[in-house]
C-alpha cells in the first residue's frame, strides 16, 4: 500500500513538473500575444490619426471645388443677363425701327387718300358726287382733327412735364453753381498754399501718388509700400515715398515730386518774354529734380532689389505735358540717368499692368498650391493603403496564433484543459471553475485521466 502511493505521488510530482512547464510556456506564450495585440492596438491608433488628416484634406479639397463651382455659376448668370440685356436692346431697336416703319405708312396713306379726295374733286362738278366728296372730307377730316385734339393734349402734358423737369434742372444747375463756387474757393485756397509752401507741394503730390495707387488696385502693405526708411553703410538713411514690389522679387520707387511756382508764372502771364523765362525755369526745376533722384542711387541701396531706374511722378498732368512738349529730350535725359519721368495717367497705366501680373502671380501660386497638395494627398493615401494592407496581415497572423493557442488548450490528446479538470476528480480544492463556454468546447479524452 505504502508502495502504491509512493508511485502514486512520484506521477503526480511528474505530471505536475509537466504542467508548470507547460503553464509557464502558455502564459509566455500570452504575454507574447498581449504584446503583439498591444502593437496593433497602437498601428490602428496611427491609421485612425492618418484617417483623420486625410479627412481634413478631403475637406480642404472639397471647399476648393465648392469654391470654384461657385464662381462658375456666377459667371453663368452674369453671362445670361448680358445676354438678356443685348437682348432687350435688340428689342427695344426693333420696336423702335417698327414704329417709325409705321408712322411713315401711316403718312403715306394720309398722304395718298388726300391726293384721291382732290382728284375726285376737280374731275366731278355734280352735286352727288360733291356730297360724296364732302362725306369723304368728313370721313378722312374728322378723324384727322381728333388725332390733332389728342395730339395737342399730348403737347400740353408734354409740356407740364417739360416744365417740371426743366424746374428740376434749374434746381440741379443752381447747386451745381454753389459746388462749383465752393471748388473753386478752395482750388484758388490750394494752389496759394501749394505756391507758397514747398512742404505742400511735396504733401499734394503724395497725396495725388497715393490716389494714382488705390485706382491701380494695388494693396498698401502687400504689394507696395509708403515711407519705407532704408539705412545705408555710411549710417545714412534714405526715404523713398513708395516702393512697389514685383512678382519676380524686383522692386520700383517712386519719387513724388511738385513744382508749380514757374508752370503758374507760364499760365498767369500774357508777356512773352516772362511766359519763355518761367518755361525755361519750370523745365530747369524738372532737371534739378531728376539730378538730385538719380544722386540718391535707389537701383545699389542694400535691402533694395530695384529695378535701373526710378519713377520720377510728376503729380499735374499739364507741367509734366508743358515740360515734355517744349523739351522732347528730357525724358531720353532722364533715362540716362536712370530716371523715368510719369505723370498721373502713365503711372495709373503702368501701376495696372502690375497689378495684372501679380493677379496672373498668384494664379500660378494658388495653381502650384493645389499641385502639391494633391501630390501631397495622393501620397497619404497610398501610404494609408499600404498600411492597410500590413494590418490586415498582421490581422490574419494573430487569428492564426490565437487559433494554435485554443488548439493546444482544448483539442487533442493531453490539451491543457482537459489535464487540469482532471485535478478536481483528484481532489484539489479549486476557488473558481473556469469559464463554462471553453470547457463545452474542450476535448476531454480518456488517456488524460490520472489513475
Amino acid at each position: 500500500m505504502k508502495k502504491y502511493f509512493f508511485y502514486k505521488y512520484r506521477f503526480l510530482k511528474k505530471n505536475e513538473n509537466i504542467f508548470e512547464k507547460k503553464y509557464d510556456l502558455q502564459r509566455k506564450f500570452l504575454e507574447k500575444q498581449e504584446k503583439e495585440l498591444l502593437n496593433l492596438k497602437n498601428c490602428l491608433l496611427q491609421k485612425d490619426e492618418k484617417i483623420q488628416e486625410l479627412k481634413y484634406w478631403r475637406k480642404e479639397y472639397e471647399q476648393i471645388c465648392q469654391k470654384l463651382q461657385e464662381q462658375v455659376e456666377i459667371n453663368n448668370i452674369q453671362e445670361t443677363e448680358l445676354r438678356e440685356s443685348i437682348n432687350h436692346i435688340q428689342e427695344i431697336k426693333f420696336d423702335k425701327k417698327a414704329h417709325k416703319n409705321l408712322l411713315f405708312e401711316s403718312e403715306q396713306r394720309t398722304i395718298n387718300k388726300f391726293e384721291n379726295i382732290i382728284k375726285e374733286k376737280l374731275v366731278n362738278n355734280d352735286s352727288k358726287i360733291e356730297e360724296k366728296n364732302q362725306q369723304n372730307l368728313n370721313n378722312f377730316f374728322i378723324p384727322f382733327k381728333e388725332q390733332l385734339e389728342s395730339f395737342r393734349r399730348e403737347i400740353n402734358d408734354k409740356l407740364g412735364q417739360d416744365s417740371c423737369e426743366r424746374n428740376i434742372l434749374k434746381y440741379e444747375i443752381n447747386q451745381l453753381q454753389q459746388l462749383n463756387s465752393q471748388i473753386t474757393k478752395e482750388t484758388i485756397n490750394l494752389t496759394k498754399a501749394l505756391k507758397g509752401d514747398i512742404k505742400t507741394q511735396g504733401n499734394w503730390g503724395e497725396t495725388v501718388l497715393s490716389r494714382v495707387l488705390e485706382c491701380s488696385g494695388l494693396r498698401e502693405g502687400y504689394e507696395y509700400e509708403k515711407q519705407v526708411t532704408i539705412h545705408l553703410k555710411d549710417k545714412n538713411r534714405i526715404q523713398p515715398d513708395i516702393i512697389v514690389r514685383l512678382p519676380q522679387g524686383r522692386d520700383v520707387v517712386i519719387d513724388a515730386k511738385t513744382t508749380l511756382i514757374a508752370y503758374e508764372k507760364y499760365f498767369n502771364t500774357d508777356d512773352k518774354l516772362i511766359r519763355e523765362k518761367a518755361l525755361q525755369e519750370h523745365i530747369k526745376s524738372i532737371r534739378n529734380h531728376i539730378r538730385l533722384l538719380s544722386s540718391k542711387n535707389y537701383q545699389k541701396s542694400p535691402g533694395l532689389r530695384s529695378l535701373d531706374y526710378v519713377l520720377m511722378f510728376i503729380s499735374i498732368e499739364p507741367a509734366f505735358l508743358l515740360a515734355i512738349n517744349h523739351q522732347p529730350d528730357l525724358l531720353n535725359e532722364a533715362l540716362q540717368q536712370n530716371v523715368m519721368l510719369v505723370s498721373p495717367t502713365t503711372l495709373l497705366v503702368a501701376l495696372k499692368t502690375i497689378n495684372n501680373l501679380w493677379k496672373s502671380e498668384y494664379q500660378n501660386r494658388n495653381s502650384q498650391l493645389i499641385a502639391k497638395r494633391a501630390s501631397r494627398l495622393y501620397d497619404k493615401i497610398r501610404l494609408f493603403v499600404d498600411d492597410i494592407i500590413n494590418i490586415g496581415q498582421n490581422i490574419d497572423k494573430a487569428q492564426k496564433s490565437y487559433e494554435n493557442a485554443l488548439k493546444k488548450l482544448i483539442q487533442g490528446r493531453g490539451n491543457l484543459i482537459s489535464q487540469t479538470e482532471n485535478f478536481k476528480k483528484l481532489g484539489v480544492e479549486i476557488k473558481s471553475s473556469i469559464n463554462q463556454k471553453i470547457l463545452n468546447q474542450t476535448e476531454f479524452w480518456k488517456e488524460d485521466n490520472l489513475k
